[in-house]
């Protein structure tokens, strides 16, 4: 049973955001332990203060991830190569038996130290910028479609 962690900068407040991925939540925990760490987002009201809020934010994701050795890291940036869901299934099983961490940015994104940590992997879902509530709504039905694909079940066609 494969162990994931979603590791997020912020809390979904779109009550809507919040009930979809609590849906695929509830979907993927028969067929796999998911934990849902999240990290306290910076607040912010002037362009010029973006870069210390993405270091501070990233201080938090570090600070988190030293305690983390083994796992395997996967970080969600648009800059990251773009794959299909049969290869994201192929990402979330080739490495059985070790936990994945998904790493989710906040409004800002991630900073430049995150983006480069060593035995990083950075996945895209899009050239195109998402708001971060709907990143993890993507990612939690992506997870359960992957678990679809390795299952054989009736949800990915």
């Amino acid at each position: 049973m494969p162990k994931i962690t979603i590791l997020a900068v912020g809390k979904i407040r779109n009550s809507n955001f919040a009930d979809a991925f609590g849906e695929y939540i509830k979907r993927i925990k028969p067929f796999a332990m998911i934990s849902i760490q999240e990290l306290t987002a910076e607040s912010f009201f002037d362009n010029s203060d973006r870069e210390k809020i993405k270091n501070k934010e990233g201080e938090r994701i570090k600070s988190f991830l030293e305690k983390r050795k083994n796992e395997r890291i996967i970080v969600l940036d648009e800059g990251g190569r773009q794959v299909d869901s049969e290869k994201f299934s192929q990402l979330l099983f080739e490495d059985e038996g070790r936990e994945i961490i998904f790493v989710v940015g906040g409004t800002l994104g991630l900073n430049a130290e995150i983006l480069n940590l060593n035995q990083t992997d950075k996945v895209s879902f899009s050239k195109m910028t998402f708001p971060h509530e709907l990143v993890r709504v993507i990612l939690a039905e992506q997870i359960y479609r992957a678990i679809a694909i390795n299952k054989n079940k009736r949800y990915h066609y």
